[in-house]
C-alpha cells in the first residue's frame, strides 16, 4: 500500500499524458505517471510512420475548423498553447523542428525517438515519478471528488487525476478503451466509437488492377444526398481490395459511421486533379489535334496511369487501343464522365486494428473547455483522444493531445 497522496496522478503516457505530467511538475506539483505497458509512449513512437508529425502551421481559427462542429471546444486550449507554443516547448527541451513542406511540422531528425527521449529526459529532470506495467482498474471518488486510482497491484491516492488513455486505435500498442470505461464508471457519457484514419474496402474488383501508382490531388465526395458536404482531398492509392492514402485517411473519419448506418457508402473520386467534363473534353480534343492516330490510352496518358485508364475504358465499354475517331459519341461522353467523377462503393474496413485514431469519446458537454476538468467529478480531468474530438491527418490530433494535456496539467478548477 502506497499511502502517499500525490497532487496529481496521470493515467496514460501518450503525448497528452506526458505533457500533462510535465506541465504539473513544472508548477511544483507532485506527479505520478501510470502506464499499463512496459514502456512509455508506444503509440507516439509509431506516429506518422515513426517520423512524428507534431503539428502544422495553420492559424488557430482554421485549425479548429478542420475538426468539424466540435472544433470550437478547443479555442481556450489553443489560446493557451498553440502550434507556436509547442515548437517553443520542444526547442526548450532540446528538439529542433522544421516544416519542410511549409505545413507539416516534424522534428528535424524525422524520428519519434528524438521526441520521446527529450520528453522522458524532461520528466526525469523535474521529478515526475513514472511507474510502468501499472494497469488502472478503477478510479476512486467520494462525495463527488476524486480520491485515487486502483491498479492490479495497489491503490494510489491523489487530489487530482488526469485520464489520458487515448482511444481504441492501434490496440497492439495498448489501446483498449479502458479510459472510456473509467469515465463511464465515474458517471460520464461516452459517444459511439468508430475507427478512423484508416484504409477502406471497396465492392469493385477492378481496383486490384491499379495498385502500382499513387494518384495525386484526388477529391473524394460522398454520393449520398444527405451527406454531400463530406469531402476530402489528397493523394490516393488503390489496394488489392480498396483504397488508402491521405485522402482516404481523412475521409474515413466520416465514412466509418456512415458504414454502420447504411452498410455501404457510394463515393465519387475526381482522379484528374480537379478537371471537370468540359476541361477533359478540351484536353482530349487538343491531344487528338496533335496526333490523330494516337489510341485513347495514349491521348489520356498524361492524366492517369495506364492500368487505371484501362479500367476506366472498360467501365465505359471502350476498347482502350482504339483511336478517338473510332469511338462513338455516347462512349466518349461516358468515359469523360467517369474521368471527371469515378464511382466507387465503400463496403468496409479492418476495424480498430488498422485505425490511427478513434471517432467519438467522452461527451464534450461534460468537460469544461477552460480547464479540461470533469463537470461530474471534481479533480478529474481528461485530455487527448479520449474525448469526442478528432481531426484529419497532418499533425492535428497530436497538437490537440499536447495542447489539451498542457491545459489539463495546469489543474485549473472549474468556476
Amino acid at each position: 500500500m502506497n499511502n502517499k497522496v500525490y497532487d496529481l496522478i496521470v493515467i496514460g503516457s501518450g503525448a497528452a499524458g506526458i505533457m500533462a505530467a510535465i506541465t504539473a511538475a513544472r508548477d511544483e506539483k507532485s506527479v505520478l505517471l501510470l502506464e499499463k505497458l512496459p514502456q512509455i509512449a508506444a503509440k507516439l513512437k509509431a506516429t506518422g510512420g515513426g517520423r512524428c508529425n507534431l503539428t502544422n502551421t495553420l492559424e488557430n481559427k482554421e485549425f479548429m475548423q478542420r475538426f468539424g462542429k466540435n472544433g470550437r471546444f478547443m479555442q481556450d486550449t489553443l489560446n493557451l498553447f498553440d502550434n507556436k507554443s509547442l515548437v517553443d516547448f520542444f526547442k526548450e527541451i532540446g528538439v529542433d523542428t522544421h516544416a519542410p513542406d511549409g505545413f507539416r511540422v516534424f522534428p528535424t531528425s524525422h524520428s519519434s525517438s528524438t521526441i520521446i527521449e527529450a520528453l522522458l529526459g524532461e520528466m526525469q529532470r523535474i521529478g515526475v515519478e513514472i511507474l510502468k506495467s501499472q494497469r488502472v482498474q478503477t478510479l476512486l471518488h467520494k462525495d463527488g471528488k476524486i480520491v485515487g486510482a486502483i491498479t492490479e497491484s495497489q491503490t494510489f491516492y491523489a487530489k487530482n487525476i488526469i485520464v489520458a488513455t487515448g482511444g481504441l486505435g492501434y490496440p497492439t500498442l495498448g489501446a483498449e478503451g479502458d479510459g472510456h470505461e473509467m469515465a463511464k464508471d465515474a458517471g460520464h457519457k461516452v459517444t459511439d466509437l468508430h475507427p478512423a484514419m484508416m484504409p477502406l474496402k471497396a465492392k469493385e474488383s477492378w481496383v486490384e488492377n491499379c495498385r502500382a501508382d499513387t494518384i495525386a490531388k484526388v477529391e473524394l465526395r460522398v454520393d449520398i444526398k444527405k451527406h454531400v458536404k463530406i469531402k476530402a482531398f489528397g493523394d490516393l492509392i488503390f489496394t488489392k481490395n480498396g483504397i488508402r492514402g491521405p485522402v482516404v485517411l481523412d475521409a474515413a473519419r466520416d465514412l466509418t459511421p456512415l458504414l454502420d448506418k447504411y452498410g455501404e457508402v457510394p463515393i465519387l473520386l475526381n482522379l484528374t486533379k480537379g478537371m471537370n467534363e468540359e476541361q477533359l473534353t478540351k484536353h482530349l480534343r487538343d491531344e487528338v489535334a496533335k496526333n490523330q492516330s494516337a489510341t485513347i490510352l495514349e491521348l489520356l496518358g498524361t492524366l492517369l496511369p495506364t492500368p487505371l485508364l484501362g479500367e476506366l475504358c472498360n467501365l465505359a465499354g471502350i476498347e482502350p487501343n482504339l483511336t478517338y475517331g473510332k469511338i462513338s459519341g455516347e462512349s466518349r461522353a461516358k468515359l469523360i464522365k467517369l474521368l471527371a467523377w469515378t464511382p466507387l462503393t465503400i463496403t468496409g474496413h479492418d476495424g480498430f486494428k488498422m485505425a490511427m485514431i478513434t471517432r467519438g469519446g467522452i461527451d464534450l458537454k461534460e468537460i469544461e473547455p477552460k480547464t479540461m476538468q470533469s463537470r461530474v467529478i471534481e479533480g478529474l480531468y481528461f485530455c487527448g483522444e479520449i474525448m469526442n474530438l478528432d481531426g484529419p491527418c497532418g499533425g492535428y490530433n497530436l497538437q490537440w493531445s499536447f495542447s489539451s494535456g498542457y491545459l489539463a496539467g495546469k489543474l485549473k478548477k472549474n468556476i
